[in-house]
């Protein structure tokens, strides 16, 4: 899907209008709208997390967090925890960036959503080329970086990183992002 052009309705369409509740993630995967309460231990993650990625980001690129992401598929519609976002990129016409404007996606990983970001996100991530895909799992106390994606669904690269260590997360044009995960919580 690298290089393809958003044709048609984005799968976030069947939603327009409708009044979510707060608190609960909403997201589409292969046409089932998944609704799943905000964890403590995603939560914590992306509070430890965000402001580490903002402030290195400066102004050379956006973070963001469960925020509408346009992919190329009315079947999939993905609010990632924390998205970190190209310098220069701009919203489509329906106000949301899109798949090929994000350079890392991390994604907290929880009992209930263990299968979608492990194969589902995996694959449509890898096959839209998102360059750096993070999955950061609490249980575990583990970040697992993918890096270079293939049009295949896969990534040719994976480390493990355990809390407590940095993680570090090469960017485009050489920048990098570090992130201390040593506040973030291990679940037990």
């Amino acid at each position: 899907m690298a290089g393809v052009v958003m044709n048609g309705p984005s799968a976030w369409s069947v939603l327009d209008g409708v009044d979510l509740p707060r608190g609960y993630r909403v997201e589409i995967t292969a046409g089932k709208i998944i609704m799943t309460p905000h964890g403590e231990d995603r939560w914590k993650v992306v509070l430890a997390a965000a402001p580490q990625i903002e402030g290195q980001l400066a102004e050379h690129g956006d973070i963001l967090s469960d925020v509408a992401i346009d992919f190329p598929s009315s079947e999939y519609g993905y609010a990632p925890d924390l998205a970190i976002v190209a310098p220069g990129s701009e919203h489509n016409s329906r106000g949301r960036y899109e798949w090929h404007s994000l350079e890392a996606v991390l994604e907290v990983v929880s009992k209930g959503s263990r299968d979608v970001d492990f194969a589902k996100k995996f694959h449509m991530y890898a096959e839209c080329g998102i360059p750096v895909y993070v999955i950061i799992d609490p249980s575990q106390g583990m970040c697992t970086v993918r890096r270079r994606p293939t049009r295949i669904g896969t990534y040719e690269d994976e480390a493990e990183v355990p809390f407590g260590q940095d993680l570090v997360l090469p960017l485009t044009d050489g920048r990098q992002i570090t992130i201390n995960t040593g506040g973030f919580p291990k679940a037990g």
